[in-house]
């Protein structure tokens, strides 16, 4: 009996090695012939750059917003009586939470100074807007939101230090795994800014991009070439917004112009997240660093 189970599991585990042996093989042989190059121009010369960027480029959509809600307090103040019913000093403190607490996180995220704190106060921000202005049940701002979330939760993963180890030379263990998990949780979430610019059409264009943007998403996810990924990602989106949400070509009188700045600087948020991701890397729950143990 024993003899017959060690027959069928050891062509198993042969198999199981022989794809592991050709997926390495076919790896490495598409690093050194087309990303090599591409590992050292981006990811090395612009390692000084890139966390800056992605950090400014993040924070862009709460800067915007307390901008907004101090040019328009009064109509903000008013939106929220009339919505809620919940009188002039509830509307005001909405505001006033608002505005101080983006440019205050804001402020806190671009200087580096208790970058934790400063992404709880910016969490809560998302949270109250999601509440105060029904985003809950609009699937597209939800999804957003969550995008959102997720790009913040990359600004706060790296600003956890790396876990030190008891004895010098020898590597920690275990020690960085919330940052590893915030890293996996921030990756999944961007993926949902995707989600809202998935069209159902027959148009090849659309076909095309609907399949090269779920391919990518699903590459960024799972962590494999994922640096790669999250730039080309980065580039399709920055022409998608530019493209699409160009509220500068909009007359100030009209509502439009502040739907598509609101889309605009959203967008420009997740950016800063995908950016965070080609800076950080994928972390350790991701086939990139799996792979390595190969």
């Amino acid at each position: 009996m024993y003899a017959e189970v060690v027959r069928k599991v050891v062509p198993l585990t042969s198999n199981l090695d022989k794809f592991k042996a050709s997926f390495v093989d076919l790896d490495q042989r598409m690093d050194k012939y087309f990303l090599g190059e591409w590992n050292v121009l981006v990811t090395r010369q612009s390692k000084h750059v890139l966390p800056h960027l992605a950090r400014f480029c993040l924070v862009s959509t709460f800067f915007e917003d307390g901008i907004r809600m101090w040019a328009q307090w009064t109509e903000q103040r008013e939106y929220m009586d009339i919505s809620w019913g919940c009188g002039w000093f509830l509307a005001t403190l909405f505001v006033v939470v608002n505005l101080v607490g983006q440019l205050g996180g804001v402020a806190m995220v671009l200087l580096r100074l208790k970058v934790e704190i400063a992404c709880g106060v910016l969490f809560a921000i998302v949270f109250l807007q999601t509440i105060a202005y029904s985003i809950l049940w609009d699937m597209q701002f939800l999804f957003r939101n969550l995008a959102l979330c997720g790009a913040l939760l990359l600004v706060l993963a790296e600003s956890r230090v790396e876990g030190r180890s008891l004895f010098p030379g020898v590597p920690s263990l275990g020690e960085n795994k919330p940052k590893e998990y915030l890293q996996l949780t921030g990756r999944i979430l961007l993926v949902f800014m995707f989600v809202t610019l998935l069209r159902f059409d027959t148009s090849f264009m659309q076909i095309l991009q609907n399949v090269v943007g779920s391919l990518l998403m699903v590459l960024v996810t799972i962590g494999y070439k994922t640096k790669l990924s999250a730039l080309v990602l980065v580039l399709w989106l920055n022409v998608l917004n530019f493209y699409f949400n160009a509220w500068w070509n909009i007359p100030a009188y009209k509502p439009m112009r502040d739907f598509l700045k609101y889309d605009f600087f959203q967008t420009l948020s997740v950016i800063g997240g995908l950016l965070m991701v080609v800076s950080l890397g994928p972390g350790g729950v991701s086939m990139d660093e799996h792979k390595k143990k190969w």
